[in-house]
């Protein structure tokens, strides 16, 4: 029996294997099912929210919606303006679609797809796809002028100009690398410190007593981790207001 490794909670498993055409493989996975999963947890806080809508005290999950709908009203507003009330609808999706698949990945025995760059970066291109194409529609041609700064010398046109470019190129991937990243770092972090304690525990003598130390680091990480889901979900979605809103309004 090959021993437990800390990276097999990132392994993408098949659960319902699809190749309808050759190399097609649009199979039903692990990650498939926490990503609707996500999307029916929030469909069912907000249908419980509905039905219990008229109380005097608001309930646990209508709180807990209300704080998320103005905080993601408040990143729109800081950082686009009241124009940008368009894009409530889908900063709002975006945030809980993220966050909530964090936050599953925390309870033993899920998976989180988030860690996997593949996932992430889908994410990241079809914004930066998304914002790029907006900016062209505002702009046409003009938009093109982001990649010389005003009032820089001529001669270092080329040079500034690539910087740009890359730096704009870039947006597609930073991203989607900075939500896998933290996300995946934590996880690894977690479960070797759970593994840890485990170990201590079930070698029994003092080491099982000595384990509370490292079960209580474990508690931390967890509450830490829980933080870290919803920072990063946040993260993710004000920097994409913020692109959005070079989009709108060309520098």
């Amino acid at each position: 029996m090959n021993a437990y490794s800390a990276f097999d909670q990132f392994e993408i498993i098949r659960l319902l294997p699809i190749h309808p055409f050759g190399n097609l493989d649009i199979s039903v996975t692990n990650a498939t099912v926490f990503m609707i999963l996500a999307i029916v947890t929030w469909q069912y806080l907000v249908k419980v929210n509905i039905e219990e809508n008229g109380t005097i005290v608001p309930h646990r999950w209508q709180s807990v919606i209300e704080i998320v709908y103005e905080s993601m009203y408040d990143v729109i507003k800081d950082n686009i303006g009241k124009e940008g009330s368009k894009y409530f609808p889908f900063i709002l999706t975006l945030f809980v679609f993220i966050g909530i698949m964090n936050l599953y990945g925390i309870v033993p025995y899920t998976f989180t797809p988030t860690s996997h760059i593949i996932v992430t970066f889908g994410l990241s291109l079809s914004i930066f796809l998304g914002v790029t194409l907006l900016g062209l529609v505002n702009y046409r041609s003009d938009y093109f002028a982001m990649f010389m700064p005003a009032g820089a010398p001529l001669m270092l046109a080329p040079f500034l100009v690539l910087i740009e470019f890359v730096s704009h190129l870039a947006k597609a991937v930073s991203l989607g690398v900075r939500l896998a990243a933290n996300i995946t770092a934590g996880h690894l972090l977690f479960a070797i410190l759970s593994g840890f304690t485990w170990t201590m525990l079930t070698t029994g003598g003092i080491l099982a007593l000595l384990s509370i130390f490292p079960f209580l680091i474990v508690v931390f990480i967890t509450v830490l981790e829980m933080g870290v889901a919803v920072v990063q979900a946040y993260v993710f979605c004000l920097l994409t207001t913020i692109y959005i809103n070079d989009s709108i309004h060309l520098h």
